[in-house]
């Protein structure tokens, strides 16, 4: 068991960033005793040069500073702090790195495309058990794809591109044009295609997280609550159909009128139609007629390797240090 009482992950996203501290108990359980996220769209605008611009740094590293101030008021912990896509990706990286020290005296860490699908794979499958299917995790500036085959790791890949890269680049954040969306769509398609893995899990399960496929979920549960009471996104279900339905409704609006739908956040109404594209995509080539959701992915992942192995981060490579 961990020494510490503590164990609190940062998950630098390239959409949001989040804080979660959980309590480790006796009994190698952990309970949530703090969630907090910020949304800072740190991969806004880097473009194809891939640089980190100075809003979105400034917007990360205010939200660091907060999270430095929570993080004081417990004693006895262990900070894991892990940045994915937007930081991999930056050709700046480094010195957002000694910044985001500076700012805050988090050490972060920037895990490979790999080690986030894995740490998906272990925090959802931990939460919804999955014997065959596919897992997707799309973030702001990468999917993560994870087939699940006798209930291991068969495949763990990482697509550089989410929904905010695809919103900016095909300018669906808004009133969506056809040719823009179309664009889009044979991108999604014909980076899927090169997958050829994905033809063996044809009709089988797929279960999806992020924060964009977490709101067609959330858009479903609202508007199937019952006396003001919604089903919680973690195991909720629904058909392709449904799905495909929720989408049509999304694209016919502006982001004004979408941003009040219930379920989808303000600050997510401008990339929530990019960052279905890929599951519904997913969906359509595989004749897959179901999707269930997980509101758990790389956060519990991080914390269920710490139980294991009472450190930072194990060997993550698929087949080794646990699942």
């Amino acid at each position: 068991m961990p020494m510490n009482k503590y164990l609190v992950v940062i998950d630098l996203g390239s959409n949001s960033i989040r804080l979660k501290i959980s309590e480790l108990q006796k009994d190698g359980q952990a309970v949530t005793k703090h969630y907090e996220k910020r949304y800072v769209r740190l991969s806004s605008q880097m473009g194809s040069e891939k640089i980190l611009k100075a809003e979105p740094i400034e917007r990360t590293l205010e939200a660091l500073r907060d999270f430095r101030q929570i993080c004081d008021q417990y004693q006895d912990k262990k900070v894991v702090a892990v940045a994915t896509a937007a930081v991999r990706q930056a050709k700046n990286q480094q010195d957002f790195l000694k910044r985001a020290k500076a700012a805050s005296g988090f050490d972060i860490q920037v895990i490979s495309g790999e080690q986030e699908a894995y740490l998906d794979y272990v925090g959802v499958t931990n939460a919804l058990p999955l014997k065959r299917g596919i897992i997707i995790d799309t973030g702001g500036a990468s999917m993560e794809l994870i087939a699940v085959e006798d209930g291991a790791a068969e495949e763990t890949v990482s697509i550089p591109f989410g929904s905010v890269t695809l919103s900016q680049r095909y300018h669906l954040g808004d009133r969506v044009n056809a040719a823009d969306l179309f664009d889009a769509m044979v991108e999604v398609d014909e980076v899927l295609s090169h997958q050829r893995w994905l033809n063996r899990f044809r009709r089988t399960k797929i279960i999806a997280l992020g924060g964009s496929n977490r709101a067609l979920a959330k858009i479903y549960r609202w508007r199937n609550a019952v006396d003001g009471k919604a089903a919680p996104v973690q195991g909720l279900t629904l058909r392709s159909e449904t799905a495909f339905a929720i989408m049509h409704q999304l694209l016919e609006v502006d982001q004004a009128t979408r941003a009040k739908i219930r379920g989808v956040m303000k600050e997510r109404a401008d990339v929530v139609i990019g960052g279905l594209l890929p599951l519904l995509a997913l969906m359509r080539q595989l004749a897959i007629d179901e999707v269930c959701f997980s509101n758990s992915g790389l956060r519990e992942g991080v914390l269920v390797k710490y139980l294991e192995h009472a450190k930072d981060l194990p060997d993550l490579t698929p087949g080794k240090g646990g699942k």
